[in-house]
């Protein structure tokens, strides 16, 4: 399942993003409303962690308020709003600042480190396209941070933009992986071990020349055993393949900055 950011009312959406808090609680005299955005926003991230993008509607944010729909309305124009909140308040979870006397290469691997772990608090990022930028704060607070700790390496601007959208796509395209090897294992209600350790045993038996048919695979493969038990090996193989792509890519940015100077 994939959702498009930015396809509500552009207006409201920037308004809601970047402007005054719609509903947000009053602090002067009189009653005050038992809704915010902010708690509509919360409400439908807890629901979108433990369910995916799936479960979410106004509906089910309602309920989980203790609302109807109907009332979130006067505060959230619909769903396609709602998730351009929910998307950019996740990203402000990211720290904007480090240690001003870490390097830009420190500074990259721990920022990265930061967006693996927060694609696995919340998953459901990776139904969120990327192809329609939300446009907030958050989105703008994550790419500032990295824009501009590169820019001090010396390294033209545009070469820094391309940089920076390498390294998403980097952490996106594995920790997909990962994401994806959690969701089998509770919605099959099978481990990963149990899966490959069947599948593995019926290759040797229905195929006993597979090593001298795919020797590199079948070297690969070994690599399985090595596995400590009750560990999930595409997890582990993704979080690898994250650190060894973005390895690569930081050697080719400090190699860029040496041709560059």
């Amino acid at each position: 399942m994939v959702v498009f950011a930015g396809q509500g009312d552009a207006r409201r959406s920037m308004e809601l993003l970047w402007g005054p808090r719609v509903g947000a609680p009053r602090t002067g005299p009189g009653p005050k409303p038992g809704l915010s955005v902010e708690a509509i926003v919360a409400a439908a991230i807890e629901i979108a962690d433990a369910d995916g993008m799936g479960a979410l509607s106004m509906r089910s944010v309602g309920e989980r308020l203790g609302r109807t729909a109907m009332a979130l309305y006067t505060y959230v124009p619909g769903k396609t709003e709602l998730v351009d909140l929910m998307y950019d308040r996740t990203l402000g979870e990211l720290p904007g600042e480090f240690a001003p006397d870490r390097s830009w290469r420190a500074v990259a691997l721990a920022l990265a480190d930061e967006l693996w772990d927060l694609h696995l608090r919340h998953p459901w990022l990776l139904q969120v396209s990327p192809a329609r930028p939300v446009l907030g704060p958050g989105e703008f607070h994550v790419q500032e941070t990295l824009l501009r700790v590169l820019a001090e390496t010396g390294l033209p601007l545009p070469r820094v933009r391309w940089v920076v959208s390498a390294l998403f796509n980097v952490v996106r395209g594995s920790v997909q992986s990962a994401a994806e090897s959690r969701q089998a294992s509770r919605e099959t209600g099978q481990s990963e071990e149990d899966w490959w350790y069947a599948r593995s045993a019926l290759l040797g038996e229905l195929v006993p020349d597979l090593p001298a048919r795919f020797p590199t695979v079948s070297a690969l493969g070994a690599d399985m055993a090595a596995v400590p038990a009750g560990e999930p090996y595409l997890e582990r193989e993704a979080r690898l393949a994250f650190e060894a792509g973005l390895e690569l890519l930081l050697d080719g940015v400090e190699a860029a900055i040496v041709r560059a100077s």
